[in-house]
């Protein structure tokens, strides 16, 4: 779609406010592609692992009765939530306000990818309408999950009063014209 909206589609749609989902955590990008070697070529192609995800993304969308994707712009926050260590209590004792930073983790960067491919043609479009994306990490909870709030950008039309002071500039001089 490179970018622009293409003419079949109908005009953007905007949510009336933010929409927050909760997914299952996601796959991270290190397990998302699997390569074979078939009659001496390398072939990848995109895990189990990842399509069982995009499936479950899928179902899980259905039952919030979200049937058909935005089309407009749109801004992700994404927040990562790690899985509550069963030792929790005792790094809270040891670590203090840090314990966190101890819990395992999939980098930021690892989990968008397989993620937003799951949101792709189904909350919205294409990629090229997300304007703005956040993502961060959460505090562990009892399982672990990604919770992804989705908003429109409306369009602004850029501030018409500062072109109308502006004088028109012909391009090209008339050399007729004194």
């Amino acid at each position: 779609m490179m970018g622009h909206r293409a003419p079949d589609l109908p005009l953007p749609i905007a949510l009336d406010k933010p929409l927050t989902l909760t997914f299952p955590y996601p796959v991270s990008a290190n397990r998302y592609w699997r390569s074979y070697v078939v009659c001496g070529h390398v072939q990848t192609v995109v895990s189990a692992e990842a399509k069982a995800y995009r499936r479950e993304v899928a179902w899980l969308l259905k039952l919030a009765k979200i049937r058909e994707p935005i089309y407009g712009r749109i801004g992700l926050t994404i927040r990562l939530y790690p899985k509550m260590p069963q030792d929790a209590r005792q790094r809270m004792r040891k670590f203090g306000d840090e314990w966190e930073d101890g819990v395992q983790c999939q980098d930021l960067d690892n989990c968008l990818k397989i993620l937003l491919d799951s949101l792709k043609g189904r909350v919205f479009i294409d990629d090229s309408f997300v304007w703005r994306l956040h993502a961060e990490r959460g505090e562990p909870k009892p399982e672990a999950c990604v919770e992804v709030t989705i908003e429109s950008i409306p369009y602004v039309k850029p501030q018409q009063s500062l072109f109308d002071s502006m004088p028109v500039q012909p391009l090209i001089e008339d050399p007729f014209e004194s």
